[in-house]
């Protein structure tokens, strides 16, 4: 017999539900999260099925990791960390297709005020078009907040290779930026 959910619940509420097994709150809360978190998801697997399985990997160990969670930061970044945390395991998984070190020499533009005329999802295309290893540690450093030390600890690599990484990222982004000028 299952209960049925009340229309609003807190959060702190939510999360009680769902750390009990209640599925109705576990779906409650993917309801509320997955749009979010699958954006996430897409900053590191541009396939869009990878991306969804991703994401279902994800929330099935948010739910079994649920009673970790002790309420000391935003939940919403809890599960955005096991989100990140799942994506770098299946570039990991799958590194014969994403080869996370791209050796090619780019020539650095100035971009001007070309980003400043840029929307949001034409940013977010440009970042999705860059090679998987340097997609990867631009989203971890400049999105994510992560220093070097930790992406080389996630994705078992060295600091420098990380520098080098975002080096490479930044400069292929600004190239990209020098087109859109023409």
């Amino acid at each position: 017999m299952s209960t049925r959910l009340p229309d609003f619940l807190s959060e702190t509420e939510l999360i009680e539900a769902c750390r009990k097994n209640n599925r109705q709150a576990q779906h409650a809360l993917f309801q509320k999260m997955a749009g979010k978190m699958l954006s996430v998801v897409k900053r590191y697997i541009t396939n869009t099925s990878e991306a969804e399985d991703t994401l279902m990997e994800g929330f099935v160990k948010v739910f079994s990791k649920l009673d970790q969670y002790q309420g000391g930061g935003s939940f919403e970044g809890w599960i955005r960390k096991i989100m990140v945390n799942e994506a770098l395991m299946s570039i990991r998984k799958n590194k014969d297709r994403y080869p996370m070190d791209i050796d090619a020499a780019f020539d650095v533009a100035n971009p001007d005020e070309t980003l400043m005329q840029l929307g949001l999802q034409e940013i977010e295309n440009l970042i999705s078009s860059l090679p998987t290893g340097y997609r990867t540690i631009f989203n971890l450093y400049a999105i994510e907040g992560y220093s070097h030390a930790e992406i080389a600890q996630l994705l078992a690599i060295s600091e420098g290779t990380s520098k080098s990484q975002l080096s490479r990222a930044r400069a292929l982004l600004q190239n990209q930026l020098a087109a859109l000028q023409i």
